[in-house]
C-alpha cells in the first residue's frame, strides 16, 4: 500500500506517519529527512541539492524524483511525506510507480487553519544537541530553554519564526492547490481535520488504512 500525506507545514503529517510506522509497520519516507541525510552524507545527489538549498532555491523536481526512486522499496507499505509537492512531481511519481507495477492507494490531506499552524510552529523549540522537540505552550520543558533529556539548549529554528511560517504557508497554498485538485479528479484524496488531537486523528488515519 502506498500512501501520500499532503498538508501544510505543521499539520502533523510527520507525527501521524511516525505512528503508522511504529504501530502498523509502514516505511516513512520524508523528502525533507532524505534530503538532509543526502546532504549530510555528501552523496552525489546531496551535493547537487545543497547548491540549490544554499541559494534558498527549491530543489528541482528531477532531483527529488531521483531521491525517491533511490529509496523506494520494491514492495511493502510506504508513506510518502512531503512528496509530491507539485503536479509535475505527481506525474513523475505515477510514471515511476507504473514501471514497478504499483500505484498510489490513497492520498490523505491534513487540513488545518493557518492560525493553528502559526501557533504550532512559532512555539516550537528544538534541542541543539539531541534534536528533541518541545513547544512553549503544549509541551514545555521542565526548565525553560533547557532540554529535559540531555540538558542541551533549546532553539527556535529560523523556518519556525512567525514571518517565515507565513511565507511558507503562502508558497505551500500556491503550490499545492493544483495538486489537491489533481488527486480529487482521481477520486483518491481524503480530507482530515488535522486540528484534532494526535490520537483522535490517528484513529481516523488507521480507519482509512484498514479500509484499503
Amino acid at each position: 500500500m502506498i500512501l501520500v500525506f499532503l498538508g501544510p507545514p505543521g499539520a502533523g503529517k510527520g507525527t501521524q506517519a511516525k505512528l503508522l510506522s511504529q504501530r502498523m509497520g509502514f516505511l516513512h519516507l520524508s523528502t525533507g529527512d532524505l534530503l538532509r541525510e543526502a546532504v549530510k552524507n555528501q552523496t552525489p545527489l546531496g551535493k547537487k541539492a545543497k547548491e540549490y538549498m544554499d541559494r534558498g532555491e527549491l530543489v528541482p523536481d528531477e532531483l527529488i524524483v531521483q531521491l525517491i526512486e533511490e529509496t523506494m522499496p520494491k514492495d511493502g507499505n510506504v508513506i510518502l511525506d512531503g512528496f509530491p509537492r507539485t503536479v509535475n512531481q505527481a506525474l513523475a511519481l505515477e510514471e515511476m510507480l507504473k514501471d514497478k507495477g504499483e500505484k498510489i492507494s490513497k492520498v490523505l490531506f491534513f487540513d488545518v487553519p493557518d492560525e493553528v499552524i502559526i501557533d504550532r510552529l512559532s512555539g516550537r523549540r528544538v534541542c541543539s544537541k539531541c534534536g528533541a522537540v518541545y513547544h512553549v505552550k503544549y509541551n514545555p520543558p521542565k526548565v525553560e530553554g533547557v532540554c529535559d533529556l540531555c540538558g542541551g539548549t533549546l532553539v527556535q529554528r529560523d523556518d519556525d519564526k512567525e514571518e517565515v511560517v507565513k511565507k511558507r504557508l503562502e508558497v505551500y497554498r500556491k503550490q499545492t492547490q493544483p495538486l489537491i485538485e489533481f488527486y480529487q479528479e482521481k477520486g483518491i484524496i481524503y480530507k482530515l481535520d488535522a486540528g484534532k488531537g494526535v490520537e483522535e486523528l490517528f484513529e481516523e488515519v488507521k480507519g482509512l488504512v484498514r479500509d484499503g
